[in-house]
């Protein structure tokens, strides 16, 4: 199998303070019931039309916004949905297309790797196997994780920094890197709410337990939290 062209950055990962006990079982539970009550269909933020525009939305959002991806990625999958049609394109047409995007030339570079190899050695699909999605180019673990789960619906943990910064702060799978707060995460989740549990994860760390001010005033489940960076108003 060909080397990749280019690696995939990796994430930064800010290191909150985890409470002095983990979270129980029951308050887990609690945890997991108030977020689907709240949002019972959580959806990735990133846009897509298939299993390949999502695979290729994912790799491209490494180290850059959810939306400053979709600005460039609206357009372009209107034309380009498939590997093919990507190749077609060339990889000098997609730097142009995506050149807002950070660390672009990099990206372009792995999105035209990619969808070689999904032509040469997939029939152009998007293989639903771990080992094979992290074999492609500017595909790591984590982007391996988010196509399995919206794609195809295993119920797969993606880590990203929110993720990371949730489990640590609420004690629910506290961990030094990234997979050691996945394998806790799977371990602890409960069975019916695993296949959701990265975006409720991902949502609440993005919108609400922030890292540099959480809004614990707007948090439905600061009475679980326990986290010496909780913040409330004084009554």
């Amino acid at each position: 199998m060909p080397r990749k062209p280019a690696v995939a950055p990796s994430e930064d990962i800010d290191q909150p303070i985890p409470p002095t006990r983990p979270m129980s079982p029951a308050e887990i539970e609690e945890l997991f019931a108030t977020f689907q009550k709240a949002n019972p269909e959580p959806r990735g933020e990133l846009h897509a039309v298939n299993p390949y525009t999502l695979l290729v939305a994912v790799t491209l959002s490494a180290q850059t916004t959810d939306a400053g991806v979709n600005r460039a990625t609206r357009p372009l999958f209107e034309t380009v949905d498939t590997p093919q049609k990507m190749l077609v394109l060339g990889e000098d047409r997609l730097r142009e297309a995506i050149k807002t995007i950070g660390l672009y030339r990099n990206k372009a570079k792995n999105v035209i790797a990619l969808s070689d190899i999904l032509v040469r050695e997939h029939g152009g699909e998007v293989p639903r196997d771990r080992e094979a999605l992290e074999a492609l180019p500017g595909v790591g673990r984590k982007t391996a994780n988010v196509v399995l789960n919206i794609a195809f619906g295993e119920p797969t943990i993606a880590v990203d920094t929110h993720v990371f910064r949730v489990a640590n702060r609420l004690g629910l799978a506290p961990g030094r890197t990234p997979i050691e707060v996945e394998l806790g995460l799977q371990k602890v989740v409960p069975k019916a709410y695993l296949l959701h549990a990265h975006h409720w994860l991902i949502l609440h760390g993005r919108y609400v337990c922030k890292a540099r001010r959480p809004e614990c005033e707007r948090c439905i489940v600061a009475d679980l939290c326990r986290s010496p960076e909780k913040r409330l108003p004084m009554m």
